[in-house]
């Protein structure tokens, strides 16, 4: 029998745990797993505010069954479509044969394309409620965070938000559950990554719902990836605020690509520019080596961003024009630019990173250098020179 963790007055966490999945969405590194969270609240009407993966679905089952004890589940409550989290619906459902499954409407389309599910479901709209006894919900409307059919769940009894994915972070709950019974340092960094590789293209829309909580008292948020934000909600909401204004911490990620070493020299040269003229955050990525998903959580991260890359079959080097689709797909904005290539008997991409800067639409802050063959010392100097106008442009801010 699980002992369950009890977030409030009733309110059961009965989430899950995933330490085996090496990639999230089959794309981004886990190297500290990731949590699939899901809450009970056993009322007069008992309640499930949204399910797990369908992989761990046999250990949820058995925790929801230790909870009621016996009774039945009356309503589930999905917030979010997405398959970590709505994946154990048709087996709860076979377990729950009466079961109301709350929604709005863009759900249900997904519910029954991904389930087969089209009855016995009830369509809430923006700030309807449902009183489960002594606990009141109140649902909002929180489209593209980051599906369409997103919304929130707030409990004014206890100033609970269920948050769907907002305020997520990669990495599992490894014995505790809510922020003040561990150590959550390494969840920050984690929260950053999540938010650029998942919801990183929906700024406004983060926005927007940012807004429109911002009416609520909160004092525990319970999102469906990392732990239950109590102590440190004030920051959990800052780093999402700051990532959805897209507003850069002082610093410069230099990424890079490079086959023999030469575009490497050149980014090498420019680190020791940046840090000779005060800047202290540096970040290096070589493309052929670090994660997309990294890359991407330090270009949200700090404000100056510099790509070098050599020319490659007259194109940019493979490895950075996939970066750089992966930027431009969740449309950066307000970056500091500079960039730098190299050739060895036909230059193309310095041109090519020039007009990636045109469309970001970022602020170039120095001539790009460009080298044909070995570094020379006036190619040199202007990696230097590049080091420093970034440098001058970030002191500014």
């Amino acid at each position: 029998m699980y002992k369950l963790k009890e977030i409030a007055d009733k309110v059961y966490y009965v989430g899950v745990n995933d330490r085996q999945k090496a990639l999230f969405e089959n794309m981004w590194p886990l190297p500290y797993g990731v949590s699939y969270n899901s809450y009970l609240i056993v009322d007069e009407k008992t309640v499930l505010i949204d399910t797990v993966d369908v992989c761990y679905s046999d250990i949820f089952l058995k925790k929801i069954a230790d909870a009621l004890n016996g009774r039945e589940l009356d309503y589930l409550i999905v917030d979010h479509m997405e398959p970590d989290h709505a994946g154990s619906i048709r087996l709860l459902r076979q377990q729950y044969p009466n079961v109301k499954i709350i929604g709005n409407s863009k759900t249900f389309g997904m519910l029954d394309g991904y389930h087969g599910i089209n009855e016995g479901l009830h369509e809430v709209k923006e700030g309807d409620t449902l009183s489960l006894g002594h606990h009141k919900l109140t649902f909002y409307m929180a489209p593209m965070v980051h599906w369409p059919e997103v919304m929130v769940t707030y409990d004014a009894t206890d100033k609970i938000l269920f948050s769907a994915d907002a305020f997520g972070t990669y990495g599992t709950l490894d014995g505790g559950v809510i922020d003040s019974e561990m150590n959550v340092e390494h969840y920050w960094d984690e929260m950053i990554r999540y938010y650029s590789n998942i919801v990183g293209k929906y700024g406004s829309p983060v926005q927007k719902a940012l807004q429109k909580l911002s009416a609520l008292e909160i004092k525990t948020i319970c999102s469906t990836h990392g732990p239950v934000w109590r102590e440190h909600i004030a920051k959990a909401i800052d780093i999402y605020d700051r990532m959805s204004r897209y507003e850069g911490e002082e610093g410069v990620v230099i990424v890079y690509g490079s086959m023999y070493g030469n575009t490497e020299q050149m980014a090498e040269a420019i680190a020791s520019s940046l840090a000779a003229n005060g800047i202290r955050n540096i970040v290096m990525h070589n493309v052929s080596k670090s994660p997309a998903s990294y890359i991407l959580k330090d270009i949200f991260k700090y404000k100056g961003v510099i790509i070098g890359s050599p020319t490659y079959c007259n194109q940019l080097f493979p490895e950075v024009e996939s970066i750089l689709s992966k930027i431009e797909a969740r449309e950066v904005k307000n970056r500091y630019y500079a960039y730098f290539g190299s050739f060895t008997w036909a230059g193309a991409a310095v041109k090519k990173l020039t007009a990636f800067g045109e469309k970001m639409k970022w602020e170039t802050v120095a001539a790009p250098v460009e080298q044909k063959q070995a570094l020379s010392a006036d190619k040199y100097n202007g990696c230097i020179a590049l080091g420093e106008a970034m440098a001058s442009k970030l002191k500014t801010i």
